[in-house]
């Protein structure tokens, strides 16, 4: 049964994942996500049903559009890969839960913003409105209101402190050190985490975000690399591997 609710979520981790690149692509622009036909960038052709099955359509088509045979971009199959994987991931370490449905919607969160921030360098706020409300009523059904309060008093804490990181790094380097979306989503963060793991997803995202920030400033020349994908991908890890303040303290006296 285990195996079958693996193979389960990770098809719909893919067909979500599909979804959620449209949304990272189309909500920075002002188009809606879901009005209107998926096209092929290149040629404009509407495509069927048989072109956008996940990860599937890209394998049997070789990477190219079934119309006019350009290549097409890698990004959505990649997503959708990734976010099978970290749905099926989600079942196997939390089952059915209110833990999971966290899960699954940091998953979310990570692929859409990943998306947009890699293209557009924007956290749309839409996303961070909706995901924490989202969190909020996942918090509010499993702990009642009294945890809802403490999760939002959390986020609010670490919402400041990252304010306050980008006024000191904007007086150290003398522009701007951070992105508002970075900053307001660090409010969503504390709805998921307790304060002190907040605290070192920054850090741990800046750790993970280091050498792939040298490698684009030497190779291309560039000033602005997104930090978000980078955070949400230190948020994913510190709630998959269900580490607690307690073990960090513990690991801070020893």
């Amino acid at each position: 049964m285990m195996i079958l609710y693996l193979i389960i979520f990770f098809l719909f981790g893919t067909c979500f994942g599909s979804f959620f690149t449209v949304i990272g692509l189309r909500l920075p622009k002002n188009i809606s996500f879901l009005k209107g036909k998926s096209h092929c960038d290149k040629c404009n052709h509407d495509l069927g049903l048989i072109d956008m099955v996940p990860v599937l359509s890209f394998i049997f088509l070789k990477g190219k559009c079934r119309y006019c045979h350009e290549k097409i971009s890698s990004l959505s199959t990649y997503m959708e890969l990734f976010t099978g994987i970290l749905f099926a991931l989600a079942y196997y370490s939390f089952g059915f839960s209110y833990s999971l449905l966290i899960a699954l919607g940091i998953i979310s969160m990570l692929i859409i913003v990943t998306v947009s921030d890699m293209n557009y360098l924007i956290i749309p706020d839409q996303v961070l409105v909706f995901f924490s409300i989202y969190f909020i009523a996942i918090k509010m059904l499993d702990g009642g209101i009294k945890e809802a309060v403490l999760c939002v008093l959390s986020g609010i804490f670490l919402f400041i402190i990252m304010y306050v990181i980008m006024l000191i790094g904007s007086k150290i380097f003398k522009r701007e050190a951070l992105g508002g979306g970075d900053i307001k989503m660090m409010f969503v963060f504390g709805l998921v985490l307790p304060p002190l793991l907040g605290v070192i997803s920054i850090f741990l995202g800046s750790c993970l975000a280091l050498p792939v920030s040298l490698y684009i400033l030497t190779r291309k020349k560039e000033r602005i690399v997104p930090f978000g994908p980078f955070l949400l991908l230190a948020l994913t890890l510190l709630y998959f591997t269900k580490i607690t303040p307690d073990i960090i303290l513990s690991i801070l006296r020893s």
